[in-house]
Order: C-alpha cells, then structure tokens, then sequence
C-alpha cells in the first residue's frame, strides 16, 4: 500500500467531483435497488463526460499581488484604536 498525501492537488478535485454527485445524483435518496443506483451513476457519468470541459483560470500572479496588497491595506486601516485603558493594564 503507498502512501499517499492528503494534501495532493487531485485529492481536492475528487472531493469536489463527489460532492457534485452527491448533490445531483445520491441525494434524491429514492432508490428502490441498488440497480438504479447503479444505472443513475453511470447514466450521470456519461452525461458529465459528454459536457465537462477544461476550466480556463484566469487569475493571474499579478492579479493575487494586487489582491494582497489591498487586503494588507485594509488589514492596517480597518484596526480598532487601543484605548489608554487596555495600553496600562
């Protein structure tokens, strides 16, 4: 058995692949037999791998630095004030 990392890229990508069964496929929980669940998962499999199509991602690294640098802003200016109170005590 190999070990394999719970922080690995495709290891996020299933989760989400079966939340999105579990959401369109399993959660009618209706099944008779385990013959419709069957037949309900391949016939989602092959309407999913008929339209599924590549993400395009967009967000750039420049994109994330200006991200950042707006929050870090906000981060410095959105801070409560200490009071003299709290400085002393």
């Amino acid at each position: 058995m190999g070990h394999t990392p719970v922080h690995a890229s495709w290891l996020n990508q299933i989760e989400i692949f079966f939340s999105i069964v579990q959401r369109k496929v399993v959660a009618p929980d209706d099944f008779t037999d385990l013959d419709q669940v069957r037949d309900r998962l391949r016939r989602f499999e092959d309407r999913y791998n008929a339209t599924a199509q590549p993400f395009q991602w967009r967000f750039t690294t420049s994109d994330l630095d200006d991200l950042l640098a707006r929050l870090d802003r906000h981060a410095v200016t959105d801070l409560p004030e200490e009071s003299s109170t709290a400085l002393s005590a």
